[in-house]
Order: structure tokens, then C-alpha cells, then sequence
């Protein structure tokens, strides 16, 4: 599920504070980065299943591994995790109400902290 209109398409955001205001946040980069792309993911596990809340990007200027990389951030995704096939974000897919709440609220305050520190 495509999460829309939450002002991440698009935006530029500077690598280094990029991953503190995610991290903050919840969100776990890990080993989720190549030298061009990045991808954020906050885990949410419910007696409905496994949910992830997936924030992608790709350098516009410099390369992920050095840390003053500048990424443009792509639409928020989230996904529901399939043992063993992986995440499904498909239209039929059904999210529970307080997880894409709780989605819609992390993703807020990560974009006023990223507009607070531009």
C-alpha cells in the first residue's frame, strides 16, 4: 500500500540527518543500502501478522556510503511480511486501522523534523 500526500515524494534530504530523524523514529537501516539507494523500515508485529512501513530513497549527489549523500525520497510503502516469500504491498493486502494510523503518524513527525532541520 502506497502510503500518499505525506510530502516524502521527492524530497531531498541529507543522508547523516536522514537516518537520525528515521532512527529516532524507529526505523532500521541495516544493511538495507547500496551505494545508491537506501531503504528504511519500521517493524510492526500484531496478532494479525507482520507489518513493515518502508521509506526508500536514491542519491541524487555523492554515494550512500559516505554520509554527506544527498537523497531523494520516494512514495512510503506498507507492507505485509509472507513467511518465507517476503513483503506483499499489493492492493488486496488488508492493514489494520491502527497500523496505518500509527504509520501516518511516524511519517508526520519525520517530515517535520526533516523540514525543521533544513
Amino acid at each position: 500500500m502506497k502510503i500518499e500526500n505525506t510530502g516524502f515524494e521527492n524530497e531531498r534530504v541529507e543522508l547523516s540527518r536522514l537516518t537520525d530523524t528515521m532512527e529516532d523514529l524507529g526505523f532500521d537501516l541495516a544493511g538495507q543500502w547500496d551505494y545508491e539507494r537506501v531503504t528504511y523500515d519500521r517493524k510492526f508485529e500484531t496478532k494479525e501478522g507482520i507489518f513493515y512501513l518502508r521509506v526508500q530513497g536514491f542519491a541524487v549527489e555523492g554515494d550512500v556510503g559516505g554520509s554527506h549523500a544527498i537523497i531523494n525520497l520516494m512514495t512510503p510503502l506498507l507492507g505485509k511480511h509472507y513467511y518465507p516469500h517476503g513483503v506483499e504491498y499489493g492492493e488486496g493486502e488488508t492493514f489494520p486501522s491502527n497500523i496505518v494510523s500509527t504509520s501516518t503518524s511516524l511519517l508526520k513527525q519525520a517530515k517535520e523534523r526533516m523540514d525543521a532541520i533544513k
